[in-house]
């Protein structure tokens, strides 16, 4: 099923390496060879397909401008100038109009296969110019093209979509000697425009005015403009900035701000919430390991329930809970605290309910760890005299975190990059009137969303660029903390 539609396409890289997958996986499963490569493949796919691609896939937009208004590549983008700035004269050309798709019908490329109204002519017209095409390759009723050789023809549903703002039809043009070719509803009409290109200067020059305009860089994108700085267009496109967005990162004084001030508060609301979820986790854990309570398993389950629960439902009832007015705990305790208003409170907030929503896993790897440490060591330190604590704090608590300190790192690892915790209860808020980018709540990763898919203009390109950076943030403190608990290895 995949192979004609990436055919369809061109998609020839992604079906060599679906065909290659195919081929190894037979290899190795169809015969007795390769035994350990039974075991190692599965991984080493799931590996490479969910992190490793995502990763380069992810890079490669970084150094890109890709986003709100440079979705584009430079030529459809020009072939849109010309024809916003083009009319219609007397005795142009109409056409009868279908559009075509050299793969998917919603992948692209589009092509406007077209019928001359007075001539009977068939073209296929792209923003690189007009092409006349043979007649016994393509098929006309009622004087529009119905089928065509390499083309799948999209219905006028398809159309109508495509060509909503911001959709690959929209504006979509085709140059011709005597200016473009537009659509008008299901028919297109050669319109005359006084702006022409030159591929070999890359200008545009106004015939009328004698004006010429050139690109000209302006933040992370460029527009064709005069010398005397007039802007042709606020169209622009999509291109390979380099690592503009990575230097933007670091010397934009606006984003170094923000920057520095989430990345302490992501650094604080990782610590503390591996460090609370931990000392209740395991105050439980060691209060519910003396097999003279009564009840014990009981009370184990009830302390799950908060595991058990989708945590995005624990989030928004966690979110009601908050609510100034009428929220559970302002009622209760009489209190009246502006939870989400405030960004101190709004912070003490975020961590107790990831608190609540935290602890069950602690409690669980406390429980197993402290199951797993010998009871005639503790027994050997009581007859030595060893209290209680001290008993704990020397023999208990070293031996646990033999087992858990990797666990930990995992955990600090997750809540670095928490999403869920602070999008679905504070939505990275407080903000601040002049600043609605970066809210008193927002953590890397939801100031990150925020660029690329925020209610202003969508830099797509950029947060690709921070979410590089905040991988490679997040693996050096992982690699710290995987060193720092070598150590305990000494004491298993």
């Amino acid at each position: 099923m995949l192979t004609p539609a990436l055919l369809s396409s061109g998609q020839w890289v992604f079906l060599a390496v679906i065909w290659g997958i195919v081929i190894i996986l037979v290899v190795v499963y169809a015969t007795r060879r390769f035994l350990p490569a039974k075991y190692l493949l599965p991984g080493t796919l799931f590996l490479i397909v969910f992190v490793i691609y995502p990763i380069i896939v992810t890079f490669q937009l970084s150094v890109t401008n890709f986003g709100d208004g440079t979705r584009t590549t430079k030529e459809v983008s020009i072939s849109r100038i010309i024809a916003n700035s083009a009319v219609q004269v007397e005795g142009a050309r109409t056409f009868d109009l279908a559009v075509g798709s050299a793969g998917a019908s919603t992948a692209g490329p589009y092509t406007f296969l077209l019928v001359d109204n007075e001539t009977g002519d068939v073209y296929a017209g792209t923003p690189d110019g007009l092409e006349e095409l043979d007649p016994d390759a393509v098929t006309v009723e009622d004087g529009a093209i119905t089928a065509a050789d390499g083309y799948t023809i999209l219905s006028r549903g398809e159309v109508n979509e495509l060509s909503q703002a911001d959709g690959p039809l929209a504006g979509f043009a085709v140059p011709t000697e005597d200016g473009v070719i537009t659509a008008q509803g299901f028919s297109a009409v050669e319109l005359s425009s006084p702006l022409e290109y030159d591929e070999a200067t890359d200008t545009i020059t106004n015939t009328e005015t004698g004006v010429e305009y050139t690109p000209v860089q302006t933040g992370d994108r460029k527009y064709f403009t005069s010398e005397d700085g007039e802007r042709l267009s606020d169209l622009s496109w999509g291109e390979n900035v380099g690592l503009d967005n990575y230097i933007r990162a670091f010397t934009d004084p606006t984003i170094a701000r923000d920057f520095v001030g989430i990345f302490v508060w992501t650094l604080t609301f990782a610590v503390l919430s591996v460090a609370t979820t931990l000392v209740l986790g395991m105050f439980l854990a060691t209060v519910l390991n003396d097999p003279r309570l009564r009840g014990q398993k009981m009370l184990r389950a009830v302390l799950l329930v908060p595991y058990a629960i989708p945590a995005f439902i624990s989030l928004l009832v966690w979110s009601s809970f908050f609510n100034s007015e009428f929220g559970l705990i302002n009622t209760t305790l009489g209190l009246s605290i502006d939870w989400f208003g405030d960004p101190f409170w709004a912070k003490v907030a975020v961590l107790m309910a990831n608190l609540w929503l935290g602890f069950p896993y602690m409690f669980l790897v406390c429980t197993g760890a402290l199951q797993a440490i010998p009871s005639d060591l503790k027994e050997a330190a009581s007859i030595d005299g060893a209290t209680g604590w001290t008993n704990f704090r020397k023999i208990t608590f070293p031996l646990m975190l033999v087992s858990i300190a990797p666990l930990l790192v995992a955990s600090f690892a997750f809540n670095f990059n928490n999403f869920g915790a602070i999008f679905l209860l504070t939505e990275g808020g407080p903000f601040t009137p002049d600043n609605p980018t970066a809210g008193g709540t927002d953590i890397l990763i939801s100031y990150t969303y925020r660029l690329a898919f925020g209610g202003g203009a969508q830099q797509i390109g950029f947060a690709a660029a921070v979410s590089v950076l905040l991988f490679i943030l997040t693996g050096i403190l992982a690699a710290i903390q995987f060193r720092a608990t070598r150590q305990l290895e000494e004491l298993s």
